[in-house]
């Protein structure tokens, strides 16, 4: 006859005080906002830089070749061409940041990738602010290259160009998160790349035409636009009497489109990762 010793019995005093000191075995703690953050950006930087460059020349291509083509409509100077050389510049940002999101976030939603990052310990923020700060990055060196080959195209001067520091990652927030929103609040990828192309469209007609030459009607359109205070703050500067206080006042809306079209992005990211 075998001997089963008494602390293997499942009513021993041991037995029952195995179980609570099991049952008390802590998980890992949840990763914090900002490391996962950084580390979601870095991701995306380095997945979306092989993929996205050739679009961004395409994006570049595109700004310079309207900058080209708005030079025989408008005069060389004055309001007319500020308004050109900044509209087309925020441009780029346009087409990678709301564009490009857009489609990203709305194949990610269909092929079932937010199932990957739903069983991460991730915030959901930093999830859509990693992917949003990656893609902004990219339109950088577009931004820039346009606004250069623009102000020496109109005989715009160069030295105020330091404001795009602070004009490419406002506007970029605005409208990355818009794309973000878009593209996870679609039921379809298509309808996805359907709407990011629509507001691409509207950056391109509403942002790159003067405003003095818009009807009404279209002019509460344009004023409704993230991108438009970013493409204002760009080209008030132009002047040689700059007035700051309205550069500033519109890099606060578009700082404040940034926090709520993000938050908009983040909701929309929980929603569609609990399908």
């Amino acid at each position: 006859m075998s001997v089963v010793p008494a602390e293997v019995l499942p009513g021993s005093a041991l037995a029952s005080d195995e179980r609570p000191r099991r049952a008390a075995a802590e998980l890992g703690p949840r990763a914090r906002l900002w490391p996962s953050l950084a580390a979601v950006y870095r991701a995306q930087l380095s997945r979306a830089r092989v993929a996205r460059i050739p679009l961004l020349f395409v994006a570049t291509f595109q700004s310079v070749g309207i900058l080209i083509m708005m030079r025989g409509v408008v005069d060389g100077s004055g309001s007319q061409a500020e308004a050109v050389v900044a509209g087309s510049s925020i441009l780029v940002v346009a087409f990678v940041a709301l564009n490009l999101l857009a489609q990203y976030f709305g194949q990610l939603r269909a092929s079932g990738g937010l199932d990957h990052y739903a069983t991460l310990p991730v915030p959901p923020a930093a999830v859509v602010l990693g992917a949003a700060g990656a893609y902004a990055s990219f339109t950088v060196p577009g931004t820039l290259v346009t606004a250069v080959f623009g102000c020496v195209l109109f005989g715009l001067p160069l030295t105020n160009l330091w404001i795009l520091i602070a004009v490419i990652p406002l506007a970029g927030a605005a409208l990355a998160g818009l794309g973000a929103a878009l593209g996870l609040l679609a039921p379809r990828p298509e309808l996805a790349t359907l709407l990011g192309q629509l507001g691409m469209s509207a950056a391109l007609l509403l942002g790159v035409l003067p405003p003095e030459r818009m009807p009404e009607l279209v002019r509460v359109a344009r004023d409704l636009l993230p991108s438009t205070y970013g493409v204002e703050a760009y080209a008030r500067t132009f002047s040689g009497s700059t007035e700051w206080a309205y550069v500033l006042g519109d890099l606060a809306v578009c700082a404040g489109v940034g926090v709520i079209s993000l938050a908009v992005a983040t909701w929309a990211y929980r929603r569609a990762a609990v399908r």
